[in-house]
């Protein structure tokens, strides 16, 4: 199973930044999720594999951005002006050769997931 890691959560003051990475052994479709305490894991962005096609889901739009370095097969998550519902565990994981925006909130279509790295937003 094709392993992959996340980090750069980390404690950041509401209106702040943080970038989150997904590093993996390839190039893959790679979805990031998050789960915070009492509540399902759900769909953030994800970026297709082969056209880098981004989606978003409609509570982080215009202030996340999801990237690739080829170079280096790493899913970068840059997460701007951050409020606190974005409190959770982040994760990044693969998945279909080319999802749609359908398939990017669903967590069931992906696979090998990390460990996840918290991300908390509070003053």
């Amino acid at each position: 199973q094709v392993q992959v890691e996340e980090s750069g959560g980390g404690l950041v003051q509401p209106g702040g930044s943080l970038r989150l990475s997904c590093s993996t052994s390839g190039i893959y479709s790679i979805g990031w999720f998050r789960q915070a305490p009492g509540k399902e894991r759900e769909g953030v962005s994800c970026i297709r594999r082969g056209d880098d096609s981004a989606y978003y889901a409609d509570s982080v739009k215009g202030r996340f951005t999801i990237s690739r370095d080829i170079g280096t097969n790493t899913v970068f998550l840059q997460m701007d002006s951050l409020k606190p519902e974005d409190t959770a565990t982040y994760y990044c994981s693969i998945g279909p050769a080319r999802p749609d925006e359908q398939i990017c909130a669903m967590p069931d279509f992906w696979h090998s997931w990390g460990q996840g790295t918290q991300v908390t937003v509070s003053s």
